[in-house]
């Protein structure tokens, strides 16, 4: 056990921050990390114990991301002295909580503690909005209260506390700035083909059901899940005049087509992101065939990344299912004949069968994300228009519709 930090001199001090802060710079899970300042400051102040506590999301209440010696606890924002301290953002030293009026006793009945000092200093982002506040509680010196020292000592822990809240937001904020991106340009380049943003997220939902399906793990289902989108980005490459002819391609058309997968990779294959790695992976191997006969590298078999072995399931099923400018979508009889006569031709056999297995989960997608198409709404007697487009369910995060006007005068 640490000497108390009252008889601490400087030296010493610097020596337990350096310590903990050692500790810290090993860790990269920022609960680990609140974990280790919580203790860091409990031990600088000789406090009994610490508490984090972080502001909710609606800002209503405050509760505690670390509680040395209890259970988390849940409160109204404006309750009690930690309540007070970050409404009015200023640190609190008191000697005896209960002769502050402010002092919620009711936490103490529940946790069969008895409060008696404490110190509270606020935690701010950059933007100084107070998101929490940093606590320790009952200090075990003889005389049994805190001091200015001892507060000047947990603001340096609560800081770095602050810091690492404010990362980890960030990193939060980035990683779902870069999923946006990614769904984003994966409809961009559907809705050039005159294809619908709820194309991009059927597939995305299909994948990721298979995925969970064949065994990959929640996270990376997830990652297949975020990073299908991108499977066609490589056609933003493609003129209008081969992307959207109705009739079939000639030889130097196909060719020119074909190109888009490997163009797809190549425009985002040296991010060292994950998602966009992913990204990259589906975006040249989801036309690759299981027998080989695919493009771009005529890979077989399990030389083909799983990511782009599901994608083409995912991507094909819809497509056929689906009205496009060269053909009619299919029935489903007509669809799933095609995946089983295809199964260990184009498609993997496993994930074929994975794919029946889970038909059920697969025509419950289908529903929520379908195409609702509105045909000939009648403006004037002298005009029509017809309405080729899509809207469905709202994902979380996006809000795409992709449509097009025909005017017939």
């Amino acid at each position: 056990m640490h000497k108390k930090a009252k008889s601490l001199g400087a030296n010493e001090i610097l020596e337990l921050v350096f310590i903990y802060l050692a500790e810290v710079s090993s860790l990269k899970k920022p609960d680990d990390i609140l974990n280790v300042l919580a203790s860091m400051g409990r031990v600088l102040t000789s406090a009994d114990r610490c508490s984090i506590w972080l502001v909710s999301d609606d800002k209503k209440t405050i509760w505690t991301k670390v509680a040395q010696g209890i259970d988390k606890l849940d409160m109204p924002i404006d309750s009690g002295i930690v309540g007070a301290a970050m409404s009015k953002g200023q640190r609190e030293l008191i000697e005896d909580a209960y002769l502050d009026p402010r002092f919620n006793k009711d936490v103490d009945k529940l946790t069969g503690y008895t409060t008696k000092s404490m110190i509270v200093i606020p935690m701010y982002n950059y933007d100084d909005t107070i998101i929490g506040a940093f606590q320790v509680i009952n200090h075990k010196g003889e005389i049994e209260k805190f001091d200015t020292q001892d507060m000047e000592r947990l603001t340096l822990a609560s800081t770095y506390a602050a810091e690492t809240l404010i990362s980890t937001n960030l990193a939060i904020e980035m990683q779902e700035t870069q999923k946006e991106v990614v769904f984003t340009m994966g409809s961009i380049a559907e809705s050039r083909s005159k294809e619908t943003g709820n194309h991009v997220k059927r597939v995305a939902e299909y994948s990721k059901l298979l995925a969970l399906a064949y065994g990959l793990d929640k996270e990376e289902a997830e990652l297949l899940k975020q990073a299908s989108p991108m499977h066609d980005i490589g056609k933003v490459a493609i003129p209008d005049s081969i992307l959207n002819k109705p009739g079939r391609f000639d030889e130097n058309e196909r060719f020119i087509m074909d190109t888009h997968a490997d163009i797809g990779y190549q425009m985002i294959k040296n991010s060292k992101r994950p998602l966009l790695k992913a990204a990259a992976i589906v975006a040249r191997e989801h036309h690759e065939k299981w027998d080989g006969t695919g493009y771009p590298r005529r890979l077989s078999g399990e030389d083909i990344h799983i990511y782009g072995r599901i994608t083409a399931i995912a991507d094909v099923f819809d497509t056929l299912g689906s009205d496009r400018v060269y053909k009619k979508a299919w029935d489903d009889e007509k669809i799933f004949q095609l995946l089983i006569d295809e199964r260990e031709k184009h498609f993997d056999p496993k994930l074929i069968d994975l794919f029946f297995e889970n038909l059920d989960s697969i025509k419950e997608v289908r529903e929520t994300f379908k195409d609702v198409y509105e045909e000939k709404i009648d403006l004037k007697r002298d005009k029509q228009i017809t309405i080729l487009g899509a809207y469905g369910t709202k994902a979380k995060g996006h809000a795409t519709t992709a449509f097009s006007l025909i005017v017939k005068m």
